[in-house]
């Protein structure tokens, strides 16, 4: 698959098969992640792999009840590492560039989970703490995304979007 196909491909699937993760894709998601581009090549990210059922049934709490987020074989936590992007950039590395590189790693993972089969969907409405308190995470790693990653046990159509006319502007907004 290529990755205009994976971006076209790519769904937020909820529902998964109650099928393990072979290690090697889980590698490859990591890898992808790794790969994405950063301010300053800074890579201000870090990613707890959450198998144990228990804690990705805390993280699915944490997460407002999200019932996908524990029922996934595997879910990433993937966090920013606001003080090693502070001491590259500042306040702006740490409010802004440390999300933004952190966006572009789960991106990445989205897409390379579609490349290769997998179900994922980019969570972020959870209670930043609580998923802190989980995975045990320092102070300075502050959780952006969850991605419950597995066999998708649905296939959801594509969603409406925006023409490109609605969004692009040529020079300025006027």
């Amino acid at each position: 698959m290529d990755v205009f196909e994976a971006i076209q491909n790519r769904r937020s699937i909820r529902k998964y098969k109650k099928q393990a993760l072979p290690e090697d894709a889980v590698d490859k998601l990591i890898e992808a992640a790794r790969l994405a581009p950063s301010a300053g090549n800074v890579q201000p990210y870090a990613i707890v792999i959450v198998k144990q059922e228990s804690l990705r049934h805390q993280l699915s709490m944490a997460a407002l009840g999200q019932k996908d987020v524990a029922e996934a074989p595997v879910v990433l936590v993937v966090c920013a590492n606001e003080k090693w992007a502070k001491e590259s950039y500042g306040e702006r590395g740490k409010t802004l560039y440390c999300l933004q590189d952190t966006a572009a790693a789960v991106q990445n993972i989205l897409l390379m989970a579609t490349a290769l089969g997998l179900g994922t969907c980019w969570i972020g409405a959870f209670k930043e703490k609580d998923v802190k308190k989980v995975v045990n995470a320092p102070d300075e790693m502050r959780p952006v995304a969850l991605v419950p990653i597995g066999y998708p046990d649905e296939s959801p159509a594509p969603r409406s979007r925006r023409a490109a006319s609605e969004l692009v502007y040529l020079e300025s907004f006027k």
